[in-house]
């Protein structure tokens, strides 16, 4: 009986073996190409990836501080190559600092903020500088809507721009193709374009090492001015302890609490705390001794009766300020809903992504886990743009100015007597598109005859047909007495000459800021402002 069963398990174990045999090279056919597909596919992944990490790497060598002679083109370079990649490849990017958000996340039209960093800046310079952000609509409103208030409160001083965070410029520049200048790169610029006296207004929140390192840099440039002068920054002196509060504290508390209660669609802070609805602002925090000022913030709150504001920081230093912190002091005040605003001067990285992000450690996610209220609200929106606290940069630069006493305004006060002749007059607009030409180096001639006062200037081609003294509205009612042009030849450095059209401009007064309209051969009227200054005999 066993070796009757033996033999069928044989005989079933070698037909198997047959019929599997006869099939074998079918079988072979089928399996090769699909083992060719995977190996297809997987070497296509590691290309990707390959390219990929090419990308991070360019990205994460100029994620860096200090600029070099190469930066230039590392930037190029980095955004040459992500432009490469397919949309696959990019959300293959990861590096130390490299993710697909670097050149991918979109913050806005960079094209609609100003870097101001032309050259023709006279000898007063108002220098802006600011930690910065790679998010274009904030750059442009809140760096640039302080940077303008400004202008508008000082017509008599060129505004200029500088950023501390070569990290943030690289990314810009990279991305974007805006440069900004570093703050040596910003005060090279003024020493070559002859300014003597110098003004620097930092929009930092405080006197912390971003500031103690600006003061650093100032040391250096000293002798290549005749008057150098920082201004406070927005919260002004640090206080010696928690409890020390100052006017600039207070207008800032007023300001931020003001617009975070307009924005929530409250009437006034009361009607918000009936609500049972609390406002946190949230900073960046610092271990440097400056980090009592975000007490003090808190301190100026109670001592203005704001008992439903509260202060935190990304950093948690001071201590009290740190996210569990403020959870349990809101909750504990008894307070069911909650509104985040930043403390900062941008509504950047730190606003939307540590504070109103959808991570689990970013503020709105953790006062959301704790479980003890009923809403959780973001306002995104940066101090720069609230009018109250440009208005409080403008009266510390206002002051920083005053310092300097008549050093900086005698050369003004000089300009509006001058003796009939002819003299060379440095011609100052607001746009980098409306110059003298280059061959004039930004100058024009001024005539001065029974004491009114004409300037001469030479255009870089013929495209604008007309200007007018005064706005373009006004340009384009009936009567009104455009400003014709003349035709002249320009030769230039290297021997080619060209006819360009030549204006003269009536000027009612030098050092000061005035409306000149002009009208291209598009036929569309454009404001500006212009100014006549450092004249000199010829």
């Amino acid at each position: 009986m066993k070796k009757k069963t033996l033999a069928l398990v044989l005989a079933f174990t070698m037909t198997a073996a047959l019929f599997t045999g006869c099939g074998s090279k079918k079988e072979t056919e089928t399996t090769q190409p699909q083992t060719e597909t995977a190996a297809e596919t997987e070497s296509e992944e590691v290309d990707d990836q390959a390219a990929a990490d090419e990308v991070a790497a360019l990205i994460d060598a100029i994620y860096v501080q200090t600029r070099n002679e190469n930066t230039d083109e590392q930037c190029a370079a980095a955004k040459a190559a992500w432009d490469k990649l397919t949309d696959a490849q990019k959300e293959l990017v990861e590096g130390e600092n490299a993710d697909p958000d670097y050149f991918g996340r979109d913050t806005g039209d960079a094209s609609k903020d100003d870097p101001l960093n032309e050259d023709g800046i006279g000898e007063n310079e108002l220098l802006v500088v600011s930690f910065g952000t790679s998010f274009n609509d904030s750059r442009a409103e809140d760096i640039g809507g302080v940077e303008k208030a400004l202008q508008e409160a000082n017509p008599d001083w060129s505004v200029r721009r500088a950023f501390t965070a070569q990290i943030i410029i690289n990314h810009v520049q990279a991305r974007d193709g805006e440069k900004i200048d570093n703050v040596e790169q910003a005060l090279d610029r003024a020493v070559e374009n002859g300014v003597k006296n110098l003004v620097v207004q930092p929009t930092h929140l405080m006197h912390g090492a971003e500031y103690d390192e600006l003061v650093d840099a100032l040391d250096g440039y000293k002798d290549k001015f005749e008057t150098v002068t920082i201004a406070e920054p927005l919260l002004g002196e640090v206080g010696s302890d928690a409890t020390v509060v100052n006017e600039d504290k207070a207008a800032v508390a007023e300001a931020i609490t003001a617009e975070a209660v307009k924005t929530a669609g409250f009437d006034s802070l009361e009607a918000a705390k009936e609500d049972g609805t609390a406002f946190v602002f949230m900073g960046h925090g610092t271990s440097h001794t400056a980090k009592v000022s975000y007490s003090q913030m808190a301190a100026q709150m109670e001592k203005l009766g704001y008992d439903n504001v509260f202060i935190g920081t990304v950093e948690g230093e001071p201590e009290e300020t740190a996210c569990e912190n403020v959870i349990a002091a809101v909750k504990e005040a008894g307070y069911t809903k909650v509104i985040l605003r930043p403390l900062m001067v941008v509504a950047g990285d730190h606003a939307n992504n540590d504070m109103a992000g959808d991570d689990d450690d970013s503020w709105k996610s953790q006062f959301v886990a704790s479980g003890n209220f009923e809403s959780v609200d973001c306002q995104i929106a940066g101090l720069g743009e609230i009018d109250a606290i440009q208005q409080i940069y403008v009266a510390h630069t206002k002051a920083a100015i005053d310092s300097l006493g008549d050093i900086a305004t005698t050369a003004s006060a000089d300009s509006d007597v001058l003796a009939d002749g002819t003299y060379s007059a440095k011609f100052d607009t607001d746009s980098s598109m409306f110059h003298v030409n280059e061959a004039y180096d930004g100058r024009g001639t001024l005539t001065v005859k029974n004491g009114k006062m004409t300037l001469h200037i030479v255009m870089p081609s013929q495209n604008i047909v007309n200007l007018f003294l005064g706005t373009a509205e006004d340009a384009q009612k009936d009567g009104a007495k455009l400003i014709q042009p003349t035709t002249e030849e320009v030769t230039y450095s290297d021997g080619s000459k060209e006819e360009v059209y030549a204006f003269d401009v009536p000027v009612e007064a030098l050092e000061k800021e005035f409306d000149l309209a002009l009208i291209g051969t598009k036929g569309k009227w454009y404001d500006h402002k212009v100014s006549v200054s450092d004249t000199q005999a010829e």
